[in-house]
């Protein structure tokens, strides 16, 4: 059985520069970064990396991001799977934002290089 997803007008790319990684016990990492997400403009946002089952090389993370264009200030929670690819990690999200949508992405976070890239739709 497949689910199907109605997503709506207004895909975009969304790309980050990781501005800082860390880790307090070796098994939890949390990423900062900043960069340009197509209407939002420029986002910042947080991930927090865990892996609560104890699977090799896949897990699960969430996080928090904000924008702000003038007086409007624009949050999202994030929450999703990444699973090793390589050198990258795959990502896998669903989000909700305070504008009222629910956005989907997909995305590839590498450290070497310090990048952070989502394919995103809204969901209808």
């Amino acid at each position: 059985m497949a689910q199907d997803l109605n997503y709506g007008e207004g895909e975009f790319v969304a790309n980050f520069d990781i501005d800082s990684a860390h880790t307090v016990d070796g098994t939890n990492y949390k990423i900062s970064a900043s960069g340009e997400a197509g209407p939002y403009g420029r986002v910042y946002g947080n991930w927090l990396f865990t892996n609560k089952l104890g699977l090799e090389d896949m897990g699960e993370f969430t996080g928090y991001g904000w924008t702000q264009s003038g007086e409007d200030v624009v949050t999202a929670t994030l929450q999703g799977v990444w699973k090793k690819n390589g050198k990258v990690f795959d990502l896998y999200t669903f989000d909700a934002v305070s504008n009222g949508l629910i956005n989907v992405a997909t995305g590839e976070l590498d450290m070497v290089n310090k990048t952070l890239r989502f394919n995103v739709a809204p969901v209808e």
